[in-house]
């Protein structure tokens, strides 16, 4: 490949638009962090993923049009197209995006739920019809026990107290 003037402006141009596609890549990840919550160590795997295929690209740039020489042209090409879509495009795009995957978000969600309504349904039908019952029989055998336990109990403690009191010596139930 010859490295004539028109083909490092070409080259130059090339790489301006990398720069760009770069930026819009990295948006994509700035807008799925906003959309999805998710836990650190996801986040770090989604930045290790960011670097490898933005590597990746530019490494197949550099190799295919400019025979893996990295030149000067290349770096400002590259720097020209992040530069240019972050103070253009960027807060638009993301704004957009997060708006519209949002919109997506709470539409997936209803129809989920929709879908889920029948379930519901069958589930506080069976509620009503299973766990009520249950749930009163479970009361009522409290109660049962409970009173038991106090009539059974307060007579035991009481028949006990009794018992001690007959075998304290006579000069001590005076005080009592």
């Amino acid at each position: 490949m010859e490295n004539t003037i028109g083909m490092q402006l070409y080259s130059l141009f090339l790489f301006i638009i990398a720069g760009i596609l770069i930026g819009i890549f990295f948006d994509i990840f700035r807008i799925l962090r906003r959309t999805f919550k998710t836990p650190d160590w996801i986040t770090y795997l989604e930045d290790i993923l960011f670097w490898i295929l933005t590597g990746s690209f530019l490494l197949f740039l550099l190799f295919y049009f400019q025979n893996g020489e990295i030149r000067g042209y290349v770096i400002l090409g590259l720097f020209l197209g992040i530069l240019i879509y972050m103070l253009t495009i960027s807060k638009h795009f993301i704004k957009i995006s997060v708006n519209i995957l949002k919109t997506i978000k709470d539409i997936v969600k209803q129809v989920i739920l929709w879908c889920l309504k029948p379930f519901s349904i069958v589930w506080k039908i069976l509620h009503r019809v299973v766990m009520k019952p249950i749930s009163f029989m479970v009361i009522n055998v409290r109660k049962i026990f409970s009173s038991f336990y106090k009539k059974h109990i307060s007579a035991i403690k009481n028949k006990k107290m009794k018992n001690k009191r007959r075998n304290l010596p006579k000069n001590v139930e005076k005080y009592n």
